[in-house]
């Protein structure tokens, strides 16, 4: 019942699993961490506990459902542009999920009776990706994304923590193979070994992620990306499978589209406020932009 309201809600899949300690992720967060492959990403060091025990988030939890939001867009930014991840192209995906969210959580309450759960879209101390491979939701690729055989990786993961016993999924196999594709395209090597990225070198890191200066031994090196990357996906073989989303709100500002470079490195306050009203790319700030764009023009 959740999970056909959750796809009647528009959402591309749904699995569940146990809310219990990820004793698997453990290791792996503390290794991370210890390596600073987190970069100047000081929150990823806060609640550590929480990050890996959802009964610490939501108290009496029993259960972890797990979605999957399609934003793959139907078009893309013309070819003489500097790049923005296609994951940003519409509304900031933060509003129109904890939309959906809320709601799929109001039928379980109307539906159930009384339940208790929250809803997290990665704006909260969730290993997102790990409980849903825990949900068979897909299975976590060599560029640690969640990949999905039927959908490839062009989605956003949420999940509702509740304390509702159900029937829980299981995890999937690994479907990479010998591939490496996406180890080999990284333009800045971020992918240091199969299934392990240090996100202090990754792109998304240095648009996004970084406020200070951007390091010159990354001239040359970002591919024309001014704001997230797309690379290791754009790449992977299981995305020939991802289909346009209907998602109208993902839709984005025309303008967007038919900006060239010129047009970008003469973009205004103005124009930025107008074309990412709504956008997650407002995260960098009108500053944060101009920066990775000056960046990129110096080439």
């Amino acid at each position: 019942m959740i999970k056909a309201e959750a796809k009647s809600l528009g959402f591309l899949s749904c699995g569940i699993s146990k809310a219990e300690f990820l004793e698997e992720e453990a290791p792996r967060l503390e290794n991370y961490l210890k390596k600073n492959m987190h970069g100047e990403m000081k929150y990823m060091e806060n609640h550590f506990d929480k990050r890996l025990d959802p009964t610490k988030l939501v108290e009496g939890s029993k259960s972890v459902i797990s979605l999957l939001l399609n934003y793959y867009p139907e078009e893309r930014q013309r070819e003489d542009s500097y790049k923005i991840s296609k994951y940003a192209y519409g509304t900031d995906y933060h509003f129109v999920i904890k939309d959906k969210l809320k709601d799929l959580l109001r039928f379980i309450q109307e539906e159930i009776g009384e339940v208790e759960g929250r809803a997290f879209v990665d704006s909260a101390p969730v290993l997102d990706k790990a409980w849903a491979a825990k949900s068979g939701l897909g299975w976590i690729g060599k560029n640690s994304n969640l990949l999905s055989k039927q959908t490839g990786s062009f989605f956003f993961v949420a999940e509702l923590i509740v304390d509702l016993d159900l029937e829980y999924d299981t995890p999937v196999t690994d479907h990479c193979g010998s591939c490496t594709a996406c180890i080999d395209a990284c333009p800045t090597n971020a992918i240091i070994e199969p299934y392990k990225v240090d996100g202090s070198k990754c792109i998304s890191y240095f648009t996004i992620e970084l406020k200070d200066q951007l390091p010159q031994e990354m001239k040359g090196k970002f591919d024309e990306w001014m704001f997230g990357c797309d690379v290791c996906q754009d790449v992977c073989p299981w995305n020939r499978f991802s289909k346009p989303h209907n998602e109208p709100l993902f839709d984005p500002h025309p303008d967007l589209l038919s900006m060239s470079k010129k047009d970008w490195e003469e973009i205004t306050e103005d124009t930025f406020r107008k074309v990412f009203k709504k956008s997650a790319v407002k995260r960098t700030k009108f500053s944060g932009l101009t920066r990775n764009i000056d960046f990129l023009k110096e080439d």
